[in-house]
């Protein structure tokens, strides 16, 4: 159960259409390594998660990239906001409007549309961790890589918002990671996995 606010987590205020950097922004809403991926990605693994703790932490970043996502979609919808069909053409934005129009539709930047695959959840508490702590370092990568197309100030805040962001959620779930060992045994944390076998069996290694 969640309690929706009707406001952005950061403001989003873009001045000019641009459609080719929300052709590679909108990355980050259905690509590999975006938003929508991390939320189900998250909202997902907490259900098996037996330290409820790192449960209740997966719940709260899931919730959170949800919010990011919905900056996402708002820098991509005010960046083709009033789009013409020239600036389309002009851009390559034409294959996407043939679609989609002005719709905002979950894909990568190339061009490849969302789908379960570019998320995992194994039902293994070490597994998942480190996907998770793999995924907040593409996602910040990522940013990276669309901040050195930039130069609109308005397009460059939120998108170093979301970055920061990425960073605070990989430290969350490094601490997370350090907690669900301290659980398991020292010697070897991999020797069963905490969310399907009831018991660790002590055997020598």
């Amino acid at each position: 159960m969640w309690n929706y606010e009707k406001r952005l987590q950061f403001p989003v205020n873009i001045k000019k259409t641009d459609p080719k950097t929300a052709q590679f922004i909108m990355s980050q809403y259905g690509g590999p390594d975006g938003e929508l991926a991390a939320s189900l990605r998250y909202l997902s693994q907490r259900y098996t998660m037996p330290d409820k703790a790192i449960g209740g932490l997966l719940t709260d970043i899931g919730t959170e990239e949800l919010a990011h996502m919905e900056i996402i979609c708002a820098i991509v919808y005010q960046l083709t906001k009033n789009l013409s069909i020239e600036e389309a053409r002009t851009a390559g934005f034409d294959a996407y409007y043939i679609d989609h129009t002005g719709g905002i539709w979950p894909a990568a930047a190339a061009g490849i549309p969302f789908t379960a695959k570019e998320f995992q959840s194994k039902g293994d508490a070490i597994t998942d961790l480190f996907e998770n702590l793999a995924a907040e370092q593409k996602a910040r990568t990522t940013y990276d890589n669309i901040l050195r197309f930039l130069d609109d100030p308005d397009i460059i805040a939120p998108i170093k918002f979301l970055r920061e962001r990425e960073i605070v959620h990989f430290q969350r779930f490094g601490e997370a990671l350090e907690k669900m060992k301290g659980q398991l045994d020292s010697r070897n944390y991999y020797f069963f996995n905490p969310e399907f076998d009831k018991k660790c069996v002590d055997v020598e290694m």
